[in-house]
Order: C-alpha cells, then structure tokens, then sequence
C-alpha cells in the first residue's frame, strides 16, 4: 500500500509539471532509476538530463505569462499521462512489484495526472489567466510531490488523492456555474440555443 500511494504522488506531481518530476527524480536517484523508466532507458544519461532541464527551464520561466500558460497546457495535456505513467511505473520497479501491477500503476498514474492536467485546464479558461501565486503553488507542490513519493510516501499519497478529491469538486462547480448561465427553464440542457463555441 505504502508503495501505491508513492507512485500516486509522483504520478500526480507530473499532473503539475512534465520535466521537473523527472529530472529531480534522476537528481535524487541517480542514472540507476533512469535505467528502470521503460522510454528512457533507451536514452543515453546525458541526454536525457540535457533535454529534462532544457525542459523544466522552459516550463517555469514560460509558465508566467498567459501565452506561455496556453503553448504549456497544449503540452502537458498531450505528454502528462504519459509521464505520469512513467513516473508510477518507475516507482514501482523500484519497489519490485509484479510486473503486471506496474502496468496497473501506470495506468492509474497516467490517468491520474491527465485528470489534474484537465482541472488546470478548466481554471485557466475560467480564469483566463491563472494567477502568478498558483504557478508558484504549483512549482512548488510539484517539487513536495516528488521529495514525499520517496521520504513520506503516506503523506505524499494523502495530497495526491487530495487533489483528486479536488478535481471532482472543481468538475461540478464547473457545471454548476454553466448551468446557472442558462435560461431558468434550460437549466437541464444549459446548451440549449447556443452557438459553439460556448
């Protein structure tokens, strides 16, 4: 149990971010956790660090500004599952589980992180900007996520399924404020007489 909300939290960590998680997960690891990443270990040690703090540069320097936000979202929606797939996976082998609960963590952690990506999505269209404060809360948990999945993988876990908790509040608080957008009689279809995009 200990070793599946580990995976959660460093899957949900590549929710927030793509990049970071990795390279501070090969900073704290060293090339040996790379090695056990199905993609990147196909992929020599130096240029895997190369491409990931490349990445992670661009990802905070860019993620300040709301076109930066928009080109990042297109992104991180494509490759966040698939990095939090890895991410699980990587904790799992680390851990020695069987090989198909790997798989099953992968998946989990894939679509953990393509859920939190969504949620992000969702308050930056809502928003149309996400404040300056989130980006930092966002940098920052990112880095937390990944520290706990390997020092306080409970607490780590318990954020993780937090945030999903969140997600699917933020998801019907969504729908509700769409729906109150509507005529008093369309509030069962609220899409009822609009034009797309909404």
């Amino acid at each position: 149990m200990i070793e599946i909300l580990a995976a959660l939290s460093a899957s949900s960590a590549a929710g927030l971010r793509i990049a970071l998680p990795l390279l501070i997960i090969g900073l704290l690891q060293g090339e040996d956790l790379w090695s056990r990443v199905p993609i990147l270990s196909q992929v020599p040690p130096p240029v895997v660090i190369g491409v990931l703090v490349s990445w992670s540069l661009l990802e905070v320097s860019i993620s300040k500004r709301r076109l930066g936000q928009r080109a990042l979202q297109i992104i991180q929606v494509i490759f966040s599952p698939i990095v939090g797939a890895l991410m699980g996976m990587a904790i799992a082998r680390v851990a020695a589980m069987s090989p198909w609960l790997v798989g099953l963590i992968g998946v989990v952690g894939g679509l953990l992180a393509l859920v939190l990506q969504l949620v992000q999505i969702g308050w930056f269209y809502r928003l149309r900007k996400l404040p300056l404060w989130m980006i930092f809360a966002q940098d920052s948990l990112c880095i937390i996520l990944v520290f706990f999945a390997f020092d306080a993988p409970r607490q780590g876990g318990l954020i993780a399924l937090l945030l999903l908790w969140l997600a699917i509040r933020s998801s019907k608080e969504w729908r509700r404020w769409y729906a109150e957008q509507a005529h008093p009689r369309d509030r069962q279809r609220p899409r009822r007489h609009k034009q797309e995009p909404d």
